[in-house]
């Protein structure tokens, strides 16, 4: 059972939600979306992917759709057809909730010619560890067949640019592996990630060699109807606990009039200390879109924010007491596992 319309009870218990907005100039008008955060240095620091195309999809009872493609269609630049993701660095002004100080991540220097249609480094979760700013993100576009890799993005910060200065692909023990995407990375535990939520997977990385370990392996699968991915930095919770959101996605191979369609859930998940599940919250979607998906999760003192893209689209941030969010843990959304 899904949990329409999280955006609402939140509003309803005093949140705020605030749209993520950004000078057109930048993006000639086109999507901007999947906002991620971190707390680091007084500041909340925001990294927002710019996507080159306009995403349009027919929601409801999809009586609107594309005689050619059906209910989900990007719309791109006529000579470009490509999916090309640049980020911008903005800091979320506390009072206004506004981004400020935007800057796009100049990566020109590392940048190479692309072998395959997605480029750029996409999904990014910002970092800091060991004195250093890190975007994290799947990258696609350094091979001919689209194989995804984790890269490292060393940032320079300053008030004036924002600047990628080291680049490390981030290898995997299986080979074969055709896409690794949606790491989460443990805040408080430098270069260790979720790697898979459910059976949970704990990888270290290795960026002198270029590789990630894994460390921990559960042998727990809880049952769901979803299949449990990636999404938001854990954070630390209560209890020697850490909280996260995760996403799902229901693709539909074929809908009622013969095309792909996807629909995208979410889940908060707590962990223990030793990285075992002790609480899935049902699923969920933010304001009732099939095409949301969530990368930013964050607390300041007493006061949670959260951020996340509308239909490739559109950015948005929350903020709501740490009480209210743990008013819906507890009673809002029916857990499907706790323990």
């Amino acid at each position: 059972m899904i949990y329409n319309n999280l955006t609402k009870k939140i509003i309803e218990l005093d949140g705020i939600i605030k749209p993520l907005l950004i000078n057109s100039k930048f993006t000639n008008g086109t999507g901007i979306c999947n906002p991620s955060l971190l707390y680091n240095d007084g500041k909340l620091h925001i990294i927002l992917r710019h996507v080159e195309y306009t995403l349009y999809h027919s929601e409801g009872n999809q009586q609107f759709q594309s005689r050619y493609e059906g209910p989900l269609s990007y719309y791109h630049r006529d000579d470009d057809l490509k999916l090309r993701t640049n980020n911008y660095y903005g800091i979320i002004d506390l009072d206004s909730l506004e981004i400020t100080n935007i800057h796009k991540i100049d990566t020109t220097e590392l940048d190479v010619s692309p072998l395959w249609t997605f480029i750029g480094l996409e999904d990014i979760r910002l970092t800091y560890w060991n004195s250093k700013y890190y975007g994290v993100g799947v990258r696609r576009d350094t091979t001919s067949n689209g194989q995804g890799r984790m890269e490292f993005s060393e940032l320079e910060i300053t008030n004036k640019f924002v600047k990628e200065i080291k680049r490390n692909r981030i290898e995997v023990e299986n080979n074969n592996s055709y896409c690794e995407k949606n790491w989460m990375p443990i805040k408080n535990k430098p270069f260790h990630f979720v790697k898979w939520s459910n059976p949970t997977e704990i990888v270290k990385v290795d960026l002198e060699n270029n590789i990630a370990k894994p460390i921990y392996l559960s042998s727990q699968h809880i049952s769901t109807n979803n299949d449990l991915r990636g999404g938001t930095q854990l954070i630390e919770w209560n209890n020697n606990c850490y909280l996260s959101i995760v996403h799902s996605c229901k693709f539909i191979s074929q809908n009622f009039n013969g095309y792909k369609d996807s629909d995208y859930y979410h889940n908060f998940i707590i962990w223990n200390n030793d990285y075992s599940i002790k609480y899935i919250s049902q699923s969920f979607n933010f304001m009732t879109a099939k095409v949301e998906f969530c990368l930013g999760l964050e607390k300041i003192d007493d006061n949670i924010f959260i951020s996340f893209g509308f239909q490739d689209n559109g950015a948005y941030l929350l903020k709501l007491s740490k009480k209210n969010m743990e008013h819906i843990l507890s009673n809002v959304l029916n857990p499907i596992f706790t323990c």
